[in-house]
């Protein structure tokens, strides 16, 4: 197992989310993660993050970065590849805040 998936065991399960939307500081959605095949671990970590800093801080940023483990050094290395790492690496450096809001499944 990974050390990504081992920390995903950690985290509090996300059955009932059909998604996350990312606010701006204007309240507009820059991001949705949804609960679907590829992007369901990070939809649980960011929904970790969310629930653990109140929203995704930098400080949040930078635990992501370190929970998303093995994947943040091959996102580092293939910019692109990982857009839900790459916009925890844009938080962390522009130091800027986005808020979460659940979309519960029906």
């Amino acid at each position: 197992m990974s050390q990504f998936q081992a920390n995903l065991k950690k985290m509090p399960g996300i059955s009932h989310l059909e998604a996350l939307n990312l606010l701006d500081a204007d309240g507009s959605v820059v991001a949705t993660i949804e609960n679907k095949a590829g992007s369901q671990g990070s939809l649980s970590l960011y929904n970790h993050l969310g629930q653990t800093y109140g929203a995704i801080t930098p400080d949040a940023a930078r635990k992501g970065l370190e929970l998303y483990a093995e994947h943040t050094e091959d996102a580092r290395l293939h910019p692109g590849k990982h857009p839900n790492i790459d916009r925890l690496f844009e938080i962390a450096e522009k130091k800027t805040t986005l808020r979460v809001k659940h979309v519960f499944a029906v």
